[in-house]
């Protein structure tokens, strides 16, 4: 491929991007919105619902990404986010009228959900710890040991969660001075809560971080080839252990965000497969942290694509078949991708030095 063909195909992008611009802002602004296919399509409440959709499933495939590139496998995430939301969950009762000095400074409410983030970062990084154990020191099949995250979690979860507890409030909305005033797309994107926020800035942190730092290349050399890395001084399962640790709480972050920002309570498996969506979306991005933004805001469109249909009743079919477009999207889209992208060459392989470490 020459670089003639790669700058075409940029300007294609970057074509077909100003393209729904165009339309996302003719469609809001005009009276193309009587048009029910074109409100379906690219109204504010599709588009809206696609940014809330879009959150969990990229910091879940952040947390693959982080994992991956360092060589293990991780299905868990499913597991890593469930613990999250059920830790967010557990602190925010907790602390509903947490009079601390905090509370003083930053107000009850809001030292409460950010003590019930720290929660959920803390659990995350025990979920990833206990994933890297199990891969690391004790060898266990990775996909064996993500499986076993994902039971632990719907179990306790389910076990310890009270019914009757509630948590009283969630993040409220922040608009950015100036950019939240575009029409249109300032509302969409630019007034938001905090963790929406901390979720797009982390996708270009860790972009930056993966491809133009020390960290990232070490990262992936210990994902690609660990015996070299290691030969050059590289503590190729400390980063291991660390990367999957980060992993966790990413994806507990994405727990966090259901229920401190999107949901506000609690559900048994409220995750609902978005843990799985999240892989799906780490595939379809090739393992890249922009490209998985770009497969999350895929599926998250479909989810809302979903909704929208349900609400205008748009089809007659059942609505039992219109609430499969988001699975079906994501088997399609990775299904496509056989043979087309190339995962860590050692990923899910167990290194072990030559001191038997």
């Amino acid at each position: 491929m020459n670089a003639r063909s790669i700058n075409l195909k940029g300007l294609a992008k970057l074509a077909l991007l100003l393209l729904v611009l165009t339309l996302i802002i003719l469609v809001n602004s005009t009276e193309l919105r009587q048009v029910t296919w074109l409100r379906i399509l690219f109204g504010v409440s599709a588009l809206n619902f696609t940014v809330r959709a879009t959150v969990p499933l990229v910091l879940g495939a952040l947390s693959g990404i982080l994992c991956e590139r360092t060589g293990i496998i991780n299905i868990g995430i499913e597991g890593m986010m469930l613990a999250g939301a059920f830790a967010a969950f557990t602190a925010k009762v907790a602390t509903n009228s947490w009079p601390l000095l905090a509370s003083l400074l930053f107000g009850v409410l809001l030292a409460s959900l950010l003590f019930g983030v720290a929660v959920a970062l803390l659990v995350g990084a025990l979920m990833g710890l206990l994933h890297g154990l199990m891969s690391i020191r004790y060898r266990m099949d990775q996909i064996i040991s993500g499986t076993v995250l994902i039971i632990l979690a719907a179990g306790i979860t389910a076990y310890l969660f009270d019914r009757n507890a509630i948590a009283e409030g969630k993040f409220s909305q922040i608009s950015i001075p100036l950019l939240s005033d575009i029409p249109v797309i300032g509302d969409i994107l630019f007034t938001n809560a905090p963790i929406t926020f901390a979720a797009l800035i982390l996708v270009f942190v860790l972009q930056v971080a993966l491809f133009r730092s020390r960290w990232g290349l070490r990262t992936r050399a210990c994902g690609e080839h660990p015996r070299a890395a290691d030969t050059v001084g590289i503590k190729v399962n400390r980063y291991r252990y660390v990367n999957t640790m980060l992993g966790g709480m990413v994806a507990a972050l994405a727990g966090a965000y259901l229920v401190l920002e999107a949901v506000g309570q609690f559900q048994e498996g409220m995750t609902a497969g978005r843990g799985f969506i999240s892989l799906a979306a780490m595939i379809f991005g090739n393992w890249n942290p922009v490209g998985a933004l770009g497969a999350a805001a895929l599926f998250g469109y479909t989810q809302a694509l979903q909704n929208e249909l349900l609400l205008a009743g748009f089809v007659n079919i059942p609505r039992q078949f219109v609430a499969m477009l988001p699975y079906v999207v994501t088997i399609i889209a990775v299904a496509g991708l056989v043979g087309k992208v190339r995962a860590p060459a050692a990923e899910g392989k167990v290194y072990q030095t030559e001191g038997g470490e």
